[in-house]
């Protein structure tokens, strides 16, 4: 799996464009969810700070050994044992989890895949009853420092459409992550 314009800058750089800890908090995550899977990982930024907030095991993918590694050693360095690294192409083969098997799934930053639907679509199967689905993206604009071209770049209203079309129920409104970000929460229905 390589994600069109999928390339990352330094972890360091990477990591100043989000406030994870709070993204996730808007979401909803809690303690309370006990299955996350993160649809491509990346360094762990996000994978790591939902082990952190959730009592429940994360499963972290990605298709890139040196990601994984990282998180990996970001997940160790931390003593989170309940976060599982996996390479693995979800995008042709999915995550290979069981239907159903989820309380929450990350989809950060790669919509802008060749088949979004087809990603969104494995979120919605593994997901159980009433799981979500939370999704950010860059902003719809080509001053960002960082995402990919503005001519496959999600805007919000596609992310949304996308999402419809995959099955979620929208629960909450669009949400602003400032200063590059915006994201909605999807959820499954019973």
């Amino acid at each position: 799996m390589v994600i069109r314009e999928s390339g990352m800058p330094e972890m360091e750089r990477w990591e100043s464009f989000f406030d994870p800890h709070a993204i996730l908090l808007a979401f909803g995550l809690s303690s309370e969810d006990k299955t996350i899977i993160d649809f491509g990982c990346g360094y762990g930024t996000f994978s790591i700070v939902a082990a952190e907030i959730s009592l429940g095991d994360v499963y972290a993918f990605d298709n890139d050994d040196y990601f994984l590694a990282e998180s990996r050693k970001r997940a160790t360095e931390k003593g989170l044992e309940k976060v599982h690294c996996i390479q693995r192409d979800f995008v042709k083969e999915g995550v290979g989890m069981q239907s159903g098997s989820a309380d929450f799934v990350m989809l950060f930053n790669i919509l802008h895949a060749e088949n979004p639907i087809n990603i969104l679509l494995e979120a919605y199967r593994v997901l159980a009853p009433k799981g979500r689905a939370a999704v950010i993206h860059w902003n719809y604009d080509p001053l960002t420092p960082r995402g990919p071209s503005m001519d496959i770049r999600p805007k919000p209203e596609q992310c949304q459409i996308w999402m419809q079309d995959a099955g979620f129920e929208l629960i909450a409104p669009k949400l602003d992550f400032p200063p590059y970000h915006y994201g909605w929460l999807g959820q499954k229905a019973e």
